[in-house]
């Protein structure tokens, strides 16, 4: 079995032979296995397949074709600071800082939440109910490299058969923040619209009727618009609320209604460098800000609230002149953020 892994070109890789980069990031034994994928056609930049002396453009994608990881992954545990919120013997809430993977994988074998987790927990105190391998321990939900926020993790196996349980059946409330461009025009909205893998590049997702395709629900409720400059159409702060959790959904779901979410570098065909240089951003406007289930004991209603990280805040600012108004929504929104902790861990932003 094979699975695709795929990833965008950096400026400081830019310039690099393809076989030179796949062998660098440990997806191949050697330079010369990595060269024998790209000749094989396993190898894709930007959807299609190059010589293996191609060189790498910044902002490429790059899809890789590997094979599956053995069954002995050997995961450890690492002392990564967790911003944690709430802790138990069965649960733990926690803001994941941007950056941080939630589990090991091909391309990324230490430095993940789940090491950090072991570490904190200790590997007899987390739940392994998503298979019988150590690479998943604790998690029962996930969120993208480059999304930070809110999200769960469980310590026993009954705790984490009960909280995914709840977000199978939709009863965990999970609101995120996002940036994104132009000036939505309805204060509310939903996006029932199915997602499965892009046909034309395999690392990314879109909106797609074809019998893959899974339901993919977003309630959107917006917070605050921001007028137009000389360089932009303007942007809308919205909330958004996850009725499903398909990989992506939320860029998707954005693009899709040509809002993308500022700082994408895969849904945003405006393109994240200049937003870099005007805002002051180095990764997507998203972040769980707002989570809310029962206990998975005791069925206490719990619910946790977080303010914007620093990064997100301080772009927030750069717009701040050239607001046209706060909804409702954005003062309730607001509020609850003001009286919420702030995110104590820093994140390491990815350069591309």
């Amino acid at each position: 079995m094979t699975r695709s892994l795929c990833h965008i070109v950096s400026a400081e890789d830019a310039g690099s032979r393809l076989d030179a980069l796949a062998a660098a990031r440990g997806l191949y034994v050697s330079r010369s296995a990595a060269a024998r994928a790209i000749e094989e056609g396993r190898v894709f930049v930007n959807g299609a397949t190059v010589s293996k002396k191609h060189a790498v453009v910044a902002g490429d994608t790059i899809v890789y074709e590997v094979d599956d990881e053995p069954e002995s992954v050997v995961v450890y545990g690492e002392p990564i600071d967790l911003d944690i919120r709430y802790e138990d013997e069965d649960v733990l809430v926690l803001s994941k800082q941007v950056g941080l993977v939630c589990h090991p994988s091909v391309d990324h074998a230490h430095g993940t939440l789940v090491n950090a987790l072991i570490w904190h927990c200790g590997e007899e105190n987390l739940c392994n109910v998503q298979g019988e391998e150590a690479d998943r321990l604790g998690i029962v939900h996930r969120l993208d490299r480059d999304t930070s926020g809110l999200m769960l993790a469980a310590k026993t196996d009954e705790a984490g058969r009960e909280l995914m349980a709840q977000i199978q059946d939709r009863a965990v409330d999970r609101h995120y923040l996002a940036l994104v461009h132009g000036i939505v025009a309805h204060d509310t909205g939903m996006i029932d619209a199915p997602i499965a893998r892009s046909a034309d590049e395999r690392c990314r997702m879109a909106v797609r009727d074809v019998p893959s395709a899974r339901e993919a629900i977003t309630t959107f409720r917006v917070l605050e618009r921001f007028e137009a400059g000389p360089k932009d159409d303007g942007y809308s702060l919205i909330e958004c609320k996850l009725f499903t959790g398909r990989t992506h959904q939320i860029r998707v779901h954005m693009q899709y209604t040509r809002h993308p979410i500022v700082g994408d570098p895969v849904y945003n065909a405006h393109g994240p460098r200049d937003e870099r240089a005007q805002l002051g951003l180095r990764r997507q406007f998203l972040h769980s800000y707002s989570i809310a289930f029962e206990h998975p004991a005791t069925g206490e209603p719990m619910a946790f609230a977080d303010q914007l990280p620093r990064d997100l805040a301080e772009a927030l600012d750069e717009l701040a002149s050239r607001s046209v108004g706060v909804t409702d929504a954005g003062r309730e929104v607001y509020a609850l953020m003001e009286s919420s902790p702030a995110p104590s861990v820093e994140g390491v932003v990815p350069s591309e």
